[in-house]
């Protein structure tokens, strides 16, 4: 017999987390499922030197704001994982480590969660797996020599775990620009095909550029906002927290030495062939930041703001290079490839119609039509940080408000037919 609970949280990520929080403020029955063994399996499953590149004072959930004295530094992994560590403990959470969900299925006036640790009952469940479920590879990966390492950028850990030689990194978004660099920071020679990931300056005029990302609203921004509403899926621009934080140039990249490609259009053992778009790609990522400080610029001058002028190094290094359009993967010497491109996501095992043509689902601020089912920690779910810690803890709030009033209206209805038969679930 399936045993039955309130509202199951499906993920013990932030989004997870957060709702469990709010949930238990107000005294509602819930359990959080997660699949991992420990908490903050995503955080830790990160690369050894990983910081975040966004500031520590956006570090925050429910209860739970960053108090740290450096809200202007970055996170360590460790760091990371420590907090959320603390978090489950200090709220004493209830969440079940080592189930995984098979299937999230309406059955009656209640929802019927699947699991290899046996069936539940509940009236609610919130899906808060995020996007990042499976590692992205392009299909051309399996035409590639069996004798070459392929990783993707979610396995990476150090350098010292690659096998000697040259490697070859796909993607240069927030992951991968920032493997490339340790890379070749570690003395390999680095190959890096260069994605369309924008770029913008760590600090600008004095202030850390997600300062003023706040402050302009970019954080506010709701997806109806959007150019395509796709663009909620485009890649982060490139950055790091690493050190305290600095920009990443790809020109400087190519000053330094690395090597920077085209995207891999075609793979036949050990030969790879790349678009001739290497330059389209870096101009793209050199307007991006032009675009971002103007807008800064204007925002300063509309406000009238008193902080200092700067001018931007323009460097043209990437520029000046021959592209390379075929590779010889042997003859280079590389030995790895580290596929920086990003994930996939999958909500076929939640078996309710609620999801637009990309599978991502259709929902206000969480609450999908069908009620009872409800999304957290996806980006764009509401605002533009609604992905990421310092965004899920707005929409939590809203979401268990909404299971909340679901409930004291169904005491009610409950109540004014005493002597009807009602599911077990109302």
């Amino acid at each position: 017999m399936a045993e039955h609970i309130e509202t199951i949280i499906v993920g013990g990520g932030q989004g997870g987390l957060s709702i469990s929080y709010c949930l238990k403020q107000q005294g509602r029955e819930h359990i959080i499922l997660d699949k991992a063994y420990q908490s903050a399996q995503a955080w830790r499953d990160r690369w050894d030197s990983f910081t975040l590149v966004t500031p520590n004072w956006m570090v925050r959930l429910p209860g739970a704001p960053y108090q740290g004295d450096q809200p202007d530094g970055f996170m360590t992994r460790e760091e990371i994982v420590s907090f959320f560590d603390s978090y489950i403990e200090h709220f004493d959470l209830p969440i079940r480590y080592g189930v995984r969900v098979r299937s999230v299925e309406p059955s009656g006036n209640c929802f019927l969660v699947k699991t290899d640790q046996g069936d539940f009952e509940s009236e609610n469940v919130v899906i808060a797996v995020g996007l990042f479920q499976h590692p992205k590879f392009p299909t051309l990966y399996k035409d590639i020599s069996a004798q070459i390492t392929q990783i993707h950028s979610s396995q990476y850990r150090n350098p010292s775990e690659l096998p000697p030689g040259a490697v070859l990194v796909v993607g240069s978004a927030q992951s991968g620009s920032q493997i490339a660099e340790e890379l070749h920071l570690g003395g390999r020679k680095v190959y890096l095909a260069v994605s369309t990931a924008g770029r913008i300056p760590r600090r600008y005029r004095g202030v850390d550029s997600y300062k003023w990302m706040d402050e302009m609203g970019y954080f506010r921004r709701t997806v109806d906002e959007l150019k395509s509403p796709k663009d909620k899926f485009a890649p982060s621009a490139h950055a790091t927290g690493k050190n305290g934080g600095y920009t990443l140039n790809l020109h400087q990249f190519a000053k330094d030495g690395m090597q920077l490609l085209g995207h891999v259009a075609h793979a036949e053992n050990e030969v790879l062939i790349f678009a001739p778009d290497l330059k389209e790609n870096l101009a793209k990522a050199d307007q991006f930041e032009l675009d971002f400080v103007k807008e800064v610029d204007r925002f300063i001058e509309d406000h009238h703001l008193d902080v200092p002028t700067e001018t931007l190094p323009r460097l043209t290094d990437g520029y000046d290079i021959d592209e390379i359009l075929e590779l010889n993967l042997n003859r280079s010497g590389i030995s790895s490839i580290i596929w920086a491109t990003g994930y996939q996501f999958d909500f076929s095992w939640v078996r309710s119609p609620v999801f637009d043509q990309d599978g991502f689902p259709e929902q206000y601020c969480g609450i999908t039509k069908t009620r009872g089912l409800y999304f957290i920690g996806l980006p764009f779910l509401h605002t533009g940080i609604s992905g990421v810690i310092a965004g899920v803890g707005d929409d939590a709030e809203y979401i268990a408000s909404d299971i909340c009033e679901k409930k004291m209206k169904t005491n009610l209805f409950k109540s004014s037919k005493e002597h009807a038969h009602i599911s077990p679930c109302f």
